[in-house]
């Protein structure tokens, strides 16, 4: 996918020299410590399996050079993107946190102008997000396959001609679905990628229309790479991170 391809050329320069110091793969999450003491997350994103191996191929990237890692953002396989996509966001690590935070989605609240009325379609059940929504009036349409979440084609006719504004899951990079739901979107609809799985940069995404990205900071490397270690999800990652978000140009 061009996004992912995107990813690659705009970080290649920023991988040159460093090294990848850990890499740890969660059940809920794919962590990156690279050797200047940036640190990402991914969402673990692997096929199906009743195999015990997870990642085809062993590879030892611990210690060997970042682009190595890098270059697998575009690989077939799903879980070689999710350790790439976290090296990535290692790589962003010291701009990430000079973004401005939101930890309790205010201000993306404000700039998407959620409020009663407002026609949102989501990709990706983020539940206390809905549950707010639902309480602010939002009408509200989520697909989220992995759930079992609405019907593929209804949802693509409802985001082309009913949408205000689409809410996505960063997963959807994993997936390599991002372009294939933008390019279904109507006419101003104002979109926002949201996850921890985020890449907070902004010329990898110029080419589409995506107007807000949305993240996390990691603030206690110790206690996130604990987390992910022990399967752990966004509830509890998030208190040893700040939120924190984006705004494009688009």
């Amino acid at each position: 996918m061009e996004l992912n391809q995107k990813l690659f050329h705009h970080f290649a320069p920023k991988a040159a020299g460093i090294r990848v110091e850990h890499l740890c793969i969660g059940l809920g999450y794919t962590a990156v410590v690279n050797s200047q003491g940036g640190v990402g997350l991914a969402g673990t994103l692997f096929k199906d399996t009743a195999q015990c191996t997870k990642v085809r191929g062993y590879v030892d990237f611990e210690g060997g050079p970042a682009l190595s890692l890098l270059e697998r953002i575009t690989d077939s396989d799903p879980i070689q993107r999710s350790m790439a996509l976290a090296l990535i966001n290692s790589l962003n690590y010291e701009e990430t946190l000079t973004l401005p935070e939101d930890r309790q989605n205010r201000k993306l609240f404000d700039k998407l102008s959620l409020q009663k009325g407002r026609r949102v379609a989501m990709v990706g059940y983020f539940r206390p997000m809905a549950v707010w929504l639902k309480e602010l009036g939002v009408e509200l349409e989520v697909f989220d396959l992995g759930r079992g979440l609405g019907s593929k084609d209804d949802f693509y006719q409802k985001l082309r001609n009913w949408a205000e504004v689409l809410i996505m899951s960063s997963t959807s990079i994993l997936n390599q679905t991002t372009e294939e739901v933008l390019a279904r979107s109507g006419t101003g609809v104002k979109t926002v990628l949201l996850g921890p799985s985020t890449p907070l940069a902004r010329e990898p995404f110029a080419h589409l229309p995506v107007h807000m990205l949305a993240g996390m900071a990691v603030l206690d490397k110790v206690k996130v790479l604990k987390a992910v270690r022990h399967g752990k999800g966004t509830p509890v990652i998030q208190q040893y991170a700040r939120k924190v978000f984006l705004e494009l140009e688009n």
